[in-house]
């Protein structure tokens, strides 16, 4: 009875390994499924197809808070900008799709705002900053000489729980752009925040996650000094 038990006891721990793995998988299949974009990009290429983008210019890539970004071209009169930011997405999808919404414009300047979402989905700040990295290294693999700018993690209402992860994400970046001339960071961060030390609430949507209008006239403010000139 004894040895029945150790062996049922086993066949049980076995099943619990199984299971844990199971589960492992799917969570991380489910956090890293590119394919869900998949109309996002091909609408981009068929406007694409209708009026080619100017190559050379400046790309802004990323989540919903560039793809909601509607005045861009308005905001930056004096630039030729290129806006494909599709929302919900998190750096590792701006790598997937590289080849088909990066690469083929040539941009002298991408401006990547992500990392919001992933760290909404349980990455860690190591995890943002090794992506980023490699969202680096993908771009320059192709175009070497392109500016990458890192639009820092907004300080938001709805996920103020995940300041402190989100600043330290921010800090890393930061540290990591230092190191090389072709790198910028833009904190967007500092100027979000109020006199309390928490996010203006006047520049958000009623949702606390999105940018209303002043939400994008403070950012036009503070990323166009970082911008190449034509």
């Amino acid at each position: 009875m004894e040895q029945f038990d150790k062996r049922r006891l086993h066949a049980g721990s076995l099943l619990t390994a199984g299971l844990f793995i199971i589960s492992l998988a799917s969570t991380t299949l489910a956090q890293s499924q590119p394919n869900k974009w998949e109309r996002s990009i091909k609408a981009f290429e068929a406007l694409d197809k209708k009026k080619k983008p100017q190559l050379g210019s400046l790309l802004f890539i990323g989540s919903s808070s560039i793809r909601r970004w509607k005045t861009m071209t308005k905001d930056f009169p004096d630039h030729s900008v290129i806006n494909r930011g599709f929302g919900g997405s998190e750096i590792a999808d701006s790598i997937h799709f590289a080849d088909r919404i990066i690469h083929p414009y040539k941009p002298k300047h991408v401006l990547l705002y992500a990392g919001d979402n992933d760290m909404a989905r349980g990455k860690s700040a190591e995890i943002v900053l090794a992506d980023f990295k490699k969202f680096i290294s993908t771009i320059h693999m192709k175009l070497p000489k392109a500016q990458i700018s890192f639009i820092a993690i907004k300080p938001s209402l709805s996920r103020w729980k995940l300041a402190k992860k989100m600043a330290k994400a921010n800090n890393l970046i930061k540290v990591h752009c230092e190191t090389d001339n072709r790198l910028g960071f833009i904190d967007i961060w500092k100027p979000m925040l109020g006199n309390d030390g928490k996010p203006k609430p006047e520049l958000f949507a009623k949702d606390g996650l999105h940018l209303n209008s002043k939400g994008y006239a403070l950012w036009t403010k503070t990323v166009t000094p970082y911008l190449i000139k034509d």
